[in-house]
C-alpha cells in the first residue's frame, strides 16, 4: 500500500475542485490507469464531494469533508467522508434506464448511480454520525463502462 494521503476541505462547492486535483496528483503516479480511468474517478470523486457538502450543509457541521486517497496492489482508492445525519444507501430508488420517459422525473439523485457506473468498487457506510463513501478504480487494462 502506498502513503496515504489526507485532504480536508471546507464544505463549500468551490472547494470540490481541489479534491479532483488530488486525485489527479495521486493518479499521475499510477502509470497503469489510463486518462479516461482517471477522468471517471475525478468525477465520482466530484459527486461523492457534493453529496459530502450537502449533508453538512443539512446539519450545519463544523467539520469539513475529509478525502483519503491510497493506491495498493490493486487500485487506486479514494474516501469522502461527511458528519452529515447519514442515509439508508439501500432506501435509494432506482432509476428508469435513460431512454424511459419516466427518467424525466429523476432530477435529483443521480449522484450514486453515476458514481456506481464510473468506477469498480463502491462501498457506502452511513450512521447518525456521518457517511464514508469508499470508491476504487482497479489498475490493469482499460474496462468499458459497464463491464
Amino acid at each position: 500500500m502506498s502513503e496515504v494521503v489526507e485532504l480536508e476541505i471546507p464544505a463549500r462547492p468551490e472547494f470540490v475542485a481541489l479534491a479532483r486535483l488530488m486525485v489527479s496528483a495521486m493518479a499521475a503516479s499510477e502509470a497503469s490507469l489510463s486518462d479516461d480511468q482517471v477522468d471517471d474517478l475525478k468525477i465520482a470523486v466530484s459527486e461523492a464531494c457534493t453529496n459530502a457538502i450537502e449533508a453538512h450543509g443539512s446539519v450545519e457541521a463544523p467539520d469539513g469533508v475529509v478525502l483519503r486517497c491510497w493506491s495498493d496492489d490493486r487500485a487506486l482508492r479514494v474516501s469522502v467522508e461527511d458528519k452529515g445525519p447519514g442515509f439508508d444507501p439501500a432506501s435509494l430508488p432506482d432509476h428508469p434506464p435513460p431512454t424511459d420517459p419516466d427518467r424525466l422525473k429523476f432530477e435529483r439523485g443521480l449522484g450514486i448511480p453515476l458514481i456506481r457506473a464510473l468506477v469498480d468498487e463502491v462501498d457506502i457506510s452511513s450512521s447518525g454520525d456521518g457517511t464514508e463513501v469508499r470508491l476504487a478504480m482497479w489498475h490493469g487494462p482499460v474496462r468499458t463502462v459497464g463491464s
